[in-house]
């Protein structure tokens, strides 16, 4: 009987961690780290780095560090700033996201004490001291099993390609990279194209296409963009416009995308 009652608690579990954060939380989430990045007016690379940190290590490895799932391969984190886990306080782990970014690509890193007066003018639940900042930083660390290496993100990958592309062609200048970090914000934002980030050279190269789509007039498409991408990555033509079309849907309203066909894509 106990066994079936701790299946049942553990299949209950799972079905709770799988559900986690929820769409409009992790949106409510997400746009506050966008905000932070804005008001704090981060260089894109810090942004990024913190957004991934965040959305794609932190949020997804919680249910497994709090103990849900029936994990039995990984440690749990106790801290009381996960017992309860409010709203304020992921919050705080998004400040802490961006602290940790600065670090690894600032020559002087945001402050502690900074970051603390800015919390207190956006965080409305509750107040956190220095030292919880520096609590939460190691709780961060433990969640994401040190995980902070910050070469493996999308917006690396997309600045590189973008330099490539400029070497070669001047449909380039075309190209202005506030179109591609846009694109990358309606997917961070947007819960159900959060597993395009699981492949972030893939994603790195769609957002280009797809940026390439959307800036360059359709007139002067005279350079193989998509060939090209996939020569330079590797990854399957197929594969490639399979994401592209996927971003498009979502950065492009339905009445948009309404009467677009091969021949409109055929890059």
């Amino acid at each position: 009987m106990e066994t079936e009652d701790e299946d049942h608690a553990m299949v209950e579990a799972a079905a709770e961690a799988s559900a986690w954060p929820g769409s409009s939380r992790r949106r409510r989430l997400l746009e506050f780290l966008l905000h932070v990045a804005c008001r704090l007016d981060l260089r894109p690379v810090v942004k990024y780095t913190a957004l991934s940190f965040f959305a794609d290590r932190l949020l997804p490895a919680l249910p497994r560090k709090m103990g849900f799932c029936g994990a039995r391969g990984s440690r749990a984190v106790s801290s009381w700033l996960l017992a309860p886990l409010r709203d304020s306080n992921l919050e705080l782990f998004a400040l802490v996201a961006v602290w940790i970014a600065s670090k690894i690509h600032e020559l002087k890193p945001l402050s502690v004490k900074s970051l603390k007066a800015l919390s207190d003018r956006i965080i409305a639940d509750q107040h956190f001291t220095c030292r919880d900042f520096a609590n939460a930083e190691l709780v961060f660390m433990e969640v994401v099993e040190y995980n902070i290496g910050s070469l493996n993100i999308p917006f690396i990958y997309l600045e590189e390609l973008l330099v490539q592309f400029r070497e070669i062609s001047k449909l380039g200048d075309h190209l202005n990279m506030d179109v591609c970090m846009e694109i990358l914000d309606v997917l961070y934002e947007t819960e159900d194209s959060s597993w395009l980030f699981n492949s972030p050279c893939q994603l790195a190269a769609s957002a280009l296409v797809t940026a390439y789509v959307i800036s360059v007039p359709k007139q002067t498409w005279e350079f193989p963009i998509l060939p090209w991408v996939t020569f330079t990555t590797s990854y399957d033509e197929e594969e490639i416009m399979k994401v592209v079309l996927t971003i498009l849907m979502h950065v492009l309203n339905p009445d948009e995308m309404k009467g677009k066909d091969k021949i409109d894509f055929n890059i």
